[in-house]
This record gives C-alpha cells, sequence and structure tokens, in this order.
C-alpha cells in the first residue's frame, strides 16, 4: 500500500492508475490529511469533483452548482476546502468526472480487483445519499436507488439503440490507464449501473449505522480488495462487491425500481410513451443485471485472438455440457489465477489440440465470476460430435473426490442457464448432459460433479440423441 501512496503524492506528472486501489488509497490519504473531516463532508466534496451537474442531481442532493463552471469550481473547492496537494486532486478529478469520448473511450470508471468495471459518480452519490438520509434522520421509500434509477431513466428516455451497456475492455489489467467500450454506449453503461448498483448497497448500509464510527476508506476497502480467502471467514457477503447482483436483488424489486425510474423522470410522468419505455428498459435490466450472471470478458483475462475467425452458431440450441478442467487441479479463487488457468487452457487447446481457440463456451472460476470463452454466438471444442447442437461449460479444478463450492454451481445453475434461455440462446426445455454421457473415453466432469449435476433441473440420465 505504500507504493499506491507514493505515487500518489508524488508529482503532477506521476501515473495515476485507474484502479480501485488508487481510488480508496486517495480517499485514505484524505481522511488521513483532513481527521475532523465527517464522510458526509468528504463524500460531498467528492461527488461535486464527478458532478456532472445534473438537474436530477441538483433536485435529490441540493447541488448548487448547476449554472457554473463545474470543473474549475470542483478543483476549487476541494483543494480550498481540503488538505490536499493538487497532484491528488488532479487525480481525483480525472478519476471521478464520467464522460465518454467520441472514441468509445469511458472516462471516470476504474477496475477493481475481481475485473469488474465501476463508475465512480453514481457511488458516490449513492454514498452521499445514504450519510445524508442518516444525518436528517430521513429515510424515504427506495432513496438509495435514485443514483442508479437517474442514470437508467435518462438512458431509457434518450435511446437510440441499445438502452443498457455495453462492457469494454482496458488497455491493460495490470495498470489500467483506458477503458474502451465494446460498441456504441448508452447512457447507462454497465460501469454506471454498476456503480449505481454498488451506491445502492452501500448508500443503504450507511444510512442506518452509526456513521461516527464508520470509516469511509475501511468500507470501500473490505467491499472491494478482499479477497475469496478473505471472504472465507466473513460469514455475511452482503456488503461485498462480488456479491452485488445478489445483494442488489436482496434490496429492491422491479416495482421499486420501475418506480425510482419514473421518479428520476418526474417531469415526464403519466406520459405513457414513457412509460412504455419505462418497462422494456426494465424488462432489460433484470435480464442483464438481476438474473444473468456477472461474466469477465475474454478481453480482461487476456484472450490471446482466435487463429481464425469464429464459426457461428445459430441458437436455440438444445444441450449444456457439463465438464471440469481437471488440470488445473485446484480451484481459482481470484482474478489473477483464473485468468492465468484461462490463458493456459488457450495455448493448450490452440498449440497441442491445434483448435482455433479455447474450447469451452463458458468456464466457472471459484471467484465469483464466470468466464467468458467461445461464448454464446460461436462454435465450441468441447464435446466431440456435438458442439453444433450445444454449449460447454466448465468448472476450474479436480471434482472426482469433491465439489465446486455452492455459490459456483448457482451461478450456472440458476443463473447462466436462465440468462441463456431468457436470451434465446438455450432452448427453454434444455437438456443438462456431463461429458462422460456423450463421450465413453473419459469420466468429465469427475464423480462427485457428475453425482451433483444428476439432481439437477433439465438433467437426463440418456443421451437423447443416442
Amino acid at each position: 500500500m505504500s507504493g499506491i501512496c507514493m505515487v500518489i503524492q508524488s508529482s503532477v506528472t506521476a501515473v495515476h492508475l485507474r484502479n480501485m486501489e488508487h481510488f480508496i488509497t486517495a480517499v485514505t490519504h484524505l481522511e488521513d490529511s483532513n481527521p475532523g473531516l465527517s464522510p458526509l463532508a468528504l463524500v460531498t466534496s467528492l461527488r461535486k469533483i464527478a458532478d456532472q451537474s445534473h438537474n436530477i442531481t441538483h433536485d435529490f442532493v441540493g447541488s448548487s452548482d448547476t449554472k457554473v463552471d463545474i470543473h474549475n469550481k470542483n478543483n476549487s473547492f476541494i483543494t480550498e476546502q481540503l488538505n490536499i496537494n493538487h497532484s491528488l486532486s488532479n487525480f481525483l478529478n480525472k478519476i471521478t468526472h464520467h464522460f465518454i469520448t467520441d472514441d468509445h473511450e469511458e472516462s471516470g470508471v476504474v477496475l477493481t480487483p475481481d475485473g469488474t468495471t465501476v463508475a465512480l459518480a453514481p457511488l458516490l452519490l449513492g454514498l452521499e445519499y445514504g450519510l445524508k438520509a442518516n444525518k436528517d434522520n430521513n429515510q424515504p421509500h427506495g432513496f438509495y436507488l435514485l443514483p442508479l434509477a437517474k442514470y437508467l431513466g435518462m438512458s431509457f428516455l434518450h435511446a437510440t439503440t441499445e438502452r443498457l451497456g455495453p462492457n469494454g475492455c482496458w488497455d491493460s489489467v495490470s495498470a489500467p490507464m483506458v477503458f474502451t467500450l465494446s460498441g456504441v454506449p448508452s447512457l447507462a453503461t454497465d460501469a454506471l449501473v454498476h456503480g449505481g448498483m454498488d451506491g445502492a448497497i452501500l448508500g443503504k448500509h450507511l444510512s442506518v449505522v452509526n456513521c461516527s464510527e464508520e470509516n469511509l476508506s475501511t468500507l470501500l476497502r473490505s467491499y472491494y480488495l478482499e479477497t475469496m480467502e478473505e471472504l472465507d471467514h466473513v460469514s455475511d457477503t452482503h456488503l461485498r462487491g462480488r456479491y452485488r447482483r445478489q445483494n442488489f436483488k436482496k434490496i429492491t424489486n422491479t416495482s421499486l425500481l420501475r418506480e425510482k425510474v419514473a421518479e428520476a423522470l418526474h417531469s415526464h410522468q403519466g406520459d405513457t410513451g414513457v412509460e412504455s419505455l419505462i418497462e422494456k428498459g426494465m424488462e432489460e435490466v433484470v435480464l442483464h443485471y438481476m438474473e444473468c450472471p456477472a461474466i469477465i470478458p475474454r478481453c480482461i483475462w487476456g484472450a490471446a485472438p482466435p487463429t481464425v475467425p469464429h464459426n457461428p452458431l445459430s441458437p436455440p440450441l438444445q444441450f449444456l455440457y457439463i465438464h471440469h478442467t481437471a488440470s488445473p487441479s485446484k480451484p481459482c479463487r481470484n482474478l489473477q489465477t483464473c485468468s492465468k488457468n484461462m490463458r493456459s487452457m488457450q495455448r493448450f487447446h490452440q498449440k497441442d489440440r491445434g483448435w482455433y481457440d479455447i474450447g469451452y463456451s463458458f468456464v466457472v472460476g471459484s471467484d465469483g465470476y464466470i468466464y467468458e470463452g467461445r461464448g454464446w454466438m460461436s462454435v465450441g471444442a468441447h464435446t466431440k460430435g456435438r458442439n453444433t447442437v450445444g454449449y460447454g461449460v466448465a468448472f476450474i479444478g479436480n471434482y472426482s473426490a469433491r465439489l465446486p463450492s455452492k455459490h459456483d454451481m448457482e451461478l450456472l445453475r440458476h443463473h447462466l442457464v436462465k440468462c441463456g434461455v431468457s436470451r434465446g440462446f438455450l432452448q427453454k426445455n434444455f437438456t443438462i448432459l456431463g461429458h462422460r454421457q456423450v463421450v465413453a473415453t473419459t469420466t468429465c466432469p469427475g464423480d462427485s460433479l457428475y453425482s451433483e449435476i444428476t439432481t439437477w433441473e433439465h438433467y437426463k440420465d440418456t443421451d437423447p440423441l443416442k
């Protein structure tokens, strides 16, 4: 951590990485340099840097900066009101202020250690809402959803093609500086939605705790930086970023979020056309962020390009074939290890097997995420003779004598398959089979895992194609 501090406190010309560790270190530095500063005052100062002075922010937070030069005023405010050097002020301005360039580069976002990209503006707004509600002893119904509702509402209202997304790629995972979206951006990119979900979860928490005993940097550090090994000793994971989708579902429902989106668009309430846009948009939100699992894109885990163009599939497909990797034999517990395993598998499949790309459609890590292989739209190389009729999903590890964690299995069993059906990739009456049921020369996916999948819905004990 001291090395990061040295970077942040160094000269203006220093390179400041766009990752969550550097941002949290900056927050820690502000807390240490301003010991009398309340969490609310600190978050408000940071939010003023990120604030784009939208009217919705003004309505709910009371921003007084709606008709001034936000960039100059906020830089002046934070340097005058806080004990902060120019280098740190410049870093915070660059890392929190959200905008998208003509080249589809998304600024104001950071890479978290688990591979998720998060926009800081909605996160800070959610923290501020929670702290302000706590201070005022006033917690309007679902107030913590307003930061997310702000972005969703504007995106639904002004969408030209897509209402949500897309995700994107960093120029470097180890030293991230530039995040480029994979397509035409909506007004609610994945990073903005992630930040809004995190802001809702943490804001709701801050609204009810004793804020005088709550250290902001400590809260952010435990939410974003704790490893799976550390989480093994945590009984309650409701304040952990890698579980944001499950935890977000616990604090909201579609009708409440829909209500807050309509509230954010208060000037259009009663407009039947807008109500229809909200309804369609909410269907996509539920599908993409509340039903589908978080999938680590190929560009995050460092995939080598395929040796030839992908062979497209024609979904929906009938089968889902379950595998284990056997080698690597141990579950991967973090992005670094899982990414290394993915690259190793891809090299083996390309160089030793002669395939043009990694064979699996998806791979389940033990770090709370699913990793993208060939994905939904490309023919895989996972189950001999059946690659055009089904998807192959592998669990990293050897599961001959043990099972993957319950959470890992639920990612596939209850989330990935539902996502596949909802998005039209899997048939509604799809069939789950173990690799061994199709290829007689293998024991894959291991005795323990195979025994487990025989209890799953959609499993069949005989291969329908034999």
